[in-house]
This record gives C-alpha cells, sequence and structure tokens, in this order.
C-alpha cells in the first residue's frame, strides 16, 4: 500500500508524476549550478538539498576551509532566497541575531522604540562556526528554528518563508568551542558530515579557483518555488514497509526500551525521540526524488540513518572508553534492521 504524509491514497497520480518528474528536472539543474562552484561532494550537496526540500535546517560539521561557508552561500544564489551570514563568536549576544529595541527622539522631542531587525530576519541563513558562541547565544535561534518567528519584547516576530538555517560547526575537539544543547541538535533535520575532498576532486578545485576567472552559479529556484516544492514532496506516496522500517529503526536505537537492540542498550546513553521518525519520513522522500524516482525505498532509510540519527543520539562513557564510535551502533542497528525486513 502506497501511502502519504496524512495516510490517505493520492488522489491524482498522474498530476502527482507529472509535478515529481518536473521538480526532479529542475532540481538537476540546481545540482549542475552549484557544482559550479562547490566542486565534488555530491553527498553533501545532496543532504544539503534535502534538508531545504524538507523545510528544515541542516548542520554541516568539517573542519575550516572545506567549503562550507562556500556552499551555503551558493544556495542562496541557486534557491533564490534573502540570505544572512551570522559569524558566531564567544562575545556573540542573543540580540546580535534577533536584533534590539533603540530609543528614538523625534523632532518634535517625543520619544519612542524602535525595533531594528537583526540578521536572523532572512529566508536563509548561515549561522558560521556556531559552536564558537556560548550556549546562551545559541539558544536565540531555538524558537526561531521551530517556530519560524521570534518573541522579542513580548511581540511575536514572523521570519521570513521559507526559513532555513544552514550551520556549520566546527570539530568539538578543537580549542574555543561549545557542545550544542541537545534541543537545538534535535531541531536540524539532518547533519552533513563535510570531509577532505581526494586528490582527483581538489585538483578539480584547484584549477577551477586559482585563474582569472571563475565559474558563477545562476538562480534555479526562487522562494515561492521552493515552498511549492516542498508541498510536492509531502505528497510524495511512502510505501507501508518503508513507514515500518522507519519506525522499526528509531525504536530499535532508543536504550531501555522493549524493541531496542542488545548493542544499543550497551553502548546507547540516549537515543532519539519522534523527531527522527519525522525526519527520516520526510528524507528519504528528498532522496528518491534526488535521484529520479517517484517513491522511496529501504535503501533510502539506511542510507540516511546516520545523517538523520548521528546528532539525537549519545554514546555512554563505557562505550566511549571502549573505543566505540556512533556511527559504527547505527550501522550495526541499521544492517540488522535491514537482514530482519528481507527475511520478513
Amino acid at each position: 500500500m502506497q501511502i502519504s504524509s496524512d495516510n490517505s491514497a493520492v488522489d491524482d497520480p498522474a498530476e502527482l508524476i507529472d509535478e515529481i518528474e518536473a521538480l526532479g528536472a529542475r532540481l538537476g539543474q540546481a545540482r549542475d549550478s552549484i557544482n559550479r562552484r562547490f566542486i565534488g561532494q555530491r553527498n553533501v550537496v545532496d543532504l544539503t538539498l534535502t534538508a531545504m526540500l524538507c523545510g528544515g535546517h541542516a548542520l554541516l560539521i568539517g573542519l575550516p576551509g572545506l567549503g562550507k561557508t562556500r556552499l551555503v552561500d551558493t544556495l542562496s544564489t541557486v534557491m533564490g532566497l534573502k540570505g544572512s551570514r551570522i559569524q558566531f563568536t564567544p562575545d556573540l549576544m542573543p540580540a546580535d541575531i534577533l536584533g534590539s529595541e533603540v530609543l528614538e527622539a523625534a523632532p518634535d522631542g517625543s520619544r519612542a522604540f524602535r525595533f531594528i531587525e537583526g540578521p536572523i530576519f532572512c529566508q536563509l541563513l548561515m549561522a558560521d562556526e556556531i559552536n564558537r558562541a556560548s550556549p546562551r547565544t545559541q539558544s536565540a535561534l531555538l524558537q526561531a528554528m521551530q517556530e519560524r518567528e521570534v518573541t522579542i519584547a513580548g511581540e511575536h516576530r514572523a521570519l521570513g518563508r521559507p526559513f532555513h538555517v544552514l550551520a556549520t560547526q566546527n570539530p568539538i575537539e578543537q580549542e574555543g568551542t561549545y557542545p550544542l544543547p541537545e534541543a537545538q541538535l534535535d531541531r536540524f533535520i539532518v547533519q552533513v558530515p563535510v570531509e577532505y575532498p581526494d586528490r582527483d576532486t581538489e585538483r578539480d578545485i584547484l584549477i577551477a579557483t586559482t585563474g582569472a576567472d571563475e565559474a558563477a552559479s545562476v538562480q534555479v529556484f526562487d522562494a515561492a518555488a521552493l515552498l511549492h516544492a516542498q508541498k510536492v514532496l509531502r505528497r510524495m506516496p511512502v510505501g507501508e514497509g518503508v513507514v515500518e522500517m522507519i519506525l522499526d529503526l528509531v525504536r530499535a536505537c532508543r536504550p531501555g526500551e522493549a524493541e531496542a537492540l542488545p548493542v544499543v542498550n550497551a553502548s546507547v546513553s540516549w537515543g532519539p525521540g519522534p523527531r527522527a521518525a519525522q525526519a527520516l519520513m520526510l528524507t528519504v522522500r528528498a532522496r528518491a526524488l534526488l535521484d529520479g524516482r517517484l517513491a522511496p525505498s529501504a535503501e533510502d532509510v539506511a542510507a540516511l540513518a546516520w545523517p538523520v540519527l548521528g546528532h539525537r543520539m549519545a554514546l555512554s562513557f563505557a562505550a566511549r572508553a571502549r573505543g566505540e564510535t556512533l556511527e559504527a551502533v547505527i550501522d550495526a542497528v541499521g544492517a540488522e534492521i535491514t537482514r530482519t525486513e528481507a527475511a520478513a
């Protein structure tokens, strides 16, 4: 059985197929435009586009100098969104992000408060090196990321539509970094590891970026088109087997629960909540769409297990002492769930 996000049958399959195919072609153009400036690392581009197609936020994790800022800047151009950039530093304050009220004097001598918007009032916010700021400053993004609005001086102020946060994070092992609060991590729909490029990719980067002319990206989407794409994605059908696999995977990663696997009980201190299942339900559709398919498969669930669950879980102290990694635990759970589904 094929179900949509509201658990009802698709009303007009032919129309939906046409919309999905048209959107897939447009996404192919967006990919090509992004790759003109962000060379190689297709997985990084696809995961970031996945987050935006799902209407969510992405956390890009990697060492400085790997092109994370360049990628976000390119996305702003290609997706046709109003962008802002915040460089997170230890002395950054919440008001530097949200804005503040200032007292102004009119020519007649009267005084009144005027609100000056901060950089968060945009459609695509780049939070550069987000873990360089203190948790107090990081928390300024919590309401914005979840509710697409901020409350300042008791007044609710709506943000742009759409609104996405693409945050870059340096490895926590580096000096001068703070761990992100768990509640904030849960608001990122995916984490995107950015690794060193391979030799051939780095050679292409050298040639493309050190000449007299540098390739430029072109706009493919705009705000209205992206919002429409997000609605189309939510109408894509999902097979009952994929839904069950998502539930099996997420519930197997919660230590102490009846469905938890032994490796999870032995190594994980806390696991993912319902938001992780919601994220998988959306991201598997986006992955299928980017691959030119009309519906997601079990392989999409397995491929997205680490990007969706990795920042929503934590290893126990004993597991860290044994040298285990969270990625290995999630891979083991995914492999076991896949074997079980195949046997069934």
